[in-house]
């Protein structure tokens, strides 16, 4: 199988080959369009700020290469920001997969941090991502921006508010937090991507 990995402006793009690399998958990093066209699945990750990295991927023309896969893509954290329509931050137009905005944390209360950091539970998981058994467990965030529930939405997650932790359309799959940073459960959602 040919994973592709997006090689562009943002981190944590080692930390998925790593991860992949425990499966047994030796994927490609690449921003060529051709090897992203061909290869079985392809994995968007991210971390970093909307803006730059948008501009980036236009001055690329990897924003119309990944918005044309056909093949099963998955967004990771900013990966998966990225991929809706709009953005809060730095009010920045992206890649318009899912229909949708991103927004602030807002603090209500005291104990309210932002950014969301550290390991919260998944509900209503409701994707091929997701077996039986995934509801309620554990995974890593790292964010300071969320999708609010939408149509899209595969997973929730409640921290200030109830928000999109996964999302799914057609051949696009994203989560907000980090499969490769969640041990176990991170590892059968990558499998389940794999598997798509």
């Amino acid at each position: 199988m040919e994973v592709a990995i997006v090689k562009y402006n943002a981190g944590n793009i080692y930390s998925v080959d790593y991860a992949l690399k425990r499966l047994g998958i030796i994927p490609t990093i690449t921003a060529d369009p051709e090897l992203l066209q061909k290869a079985d699945k392809v994995i968007f990750p991210g971390v970093g700020e909307a803006l730059s990295t948008m501009e980036y991927l236009r001055q690329h023309r990897l924003d119309e290469i990944i918005i044309n896969l056909k093949q099963p893509v998955l967004g990771i954290c900013l990966g998966m920001q990225l991929m809706c329509r709009y953005s809060e931050e730095r009010n920045t137009r992206c890649l318009g997969i899912f229909d949708t905005e991103v927004k602030r944390f807002i603090p209500q209360r005291h104990e309210d941090k932002v950014p969301h950091m550290g390991w919260n539970t998944l509900t209503n998981v409701k994707s091929k991502l997701f077996t039986t058994g995934l509801e309620n467990k554990f995974v890593y965030f790292v964010h300071s921006y969320y999708v609010p529930v939408n149509e899209h939405t595969a997973a929730t997650t409640d921290y200030i508010e109830p928000f999109s932790a996964a999302l799914h359309k057609n051949n696009f799959y994203a989560t907000q937090f980090h499969p490769e940073k969640s041990g176990s459960v991170g590892e059968s959602i990558l499998k389940n991507f794999l598997n798509r």
